[in-house]
């Protein structure tokens, strides 16, 4: 299986990403990455954010931006479950 990556921007982290980025980085089954800027400046400028697995993920809160990214993981990985079992029946 492969890992989830989360990225994160160096210019957003005075919203308190740098703090949720070590702790998902403790996690084995994620790929924490961050960059100097991953392009969004609007959003970067107006609240915290990340990317699962190339999705934007922004929230009013550190807190909520946590519980989103575990969501969309949540979703992804069933969403990728459910495209497998669709090709093992073809």
């Amino acid at each position: 299986m492969l890992k989830t990556m989360i990225e994160f921007c160096a210019s957003n982290m005075h919203h308190g990403t740098d703090r949720l980025m070590k702790k998902l980085e403790e996690n084995p089954d994620y790929d924490v990455i961050e960059y100097g800027c991953l392009g969004n400046c609007g959003e970067c400028y107006l609240a915290p954010f990340g990317l699962v697995n190339g999705e934007i993920i922004a929230g009013e809160t550190i807190e909520e931006l946590e519980e989103l990214m575990m969501k969309a993981i949540v979703k992804q990985q069933a969403d990728r479950e459910a495209l497998d079992r669709l090709i093992d029946d073809m």
